[in-house]
């Protein structure tokens, strides 16, 4: 599985979901035209955004499943993201809320119930 994030300057956000996500791994792509990181087997593909897709909260959203949603929140918003919507309780449980990265996309984070 592939996501692509779009920003205007994708080497300088690149370091920035470096340090979001804590356990990336950094992975050399063939070309010099964008950024990649694995994340537990997702791939993080972080490229120029242009007139066809720019960057911001438009669509679809990745939720990634965090264990302690507000401390994540504050570490988070400790290098530079923004809460956008929520923390909400949802069905069965689990705690929602999206932040958006100082480019405006918008990240999800998702608290299962413990039971």
């Amino acid at each position: 599985m592939s996501v692509l994030i779009h920003v205007p300057d994708w080497r300088e956000a690149t370091e920035w979901y470096a340090q979001a996500f804590a356990t990336a791994i950094r992975v050399q792509p063939e070309t010099d035209d964008y950024g990649h990181l694995d994340v537990g087997g997702v791939a993080l593909e972080i490229v120029q955004a242009d007139e066809k897709v720019s960057c911001g909260p438009a669509g679809s959203v990745v939720y990634w499943a965090v264990t302690n949603l507000q401390a994540q929140i504050v570490r988070l918003t400790s290098i530079g993201a923004t809460l956008y919507r929520g923390p909400l309780d949802i069905e069965g449980g689990d705690r929602i809320c999206q932040v958006r990265d100082p480019w405006g996309n918008c990240i999800g984070l998702r608290q299962p119930h413990e039971k």
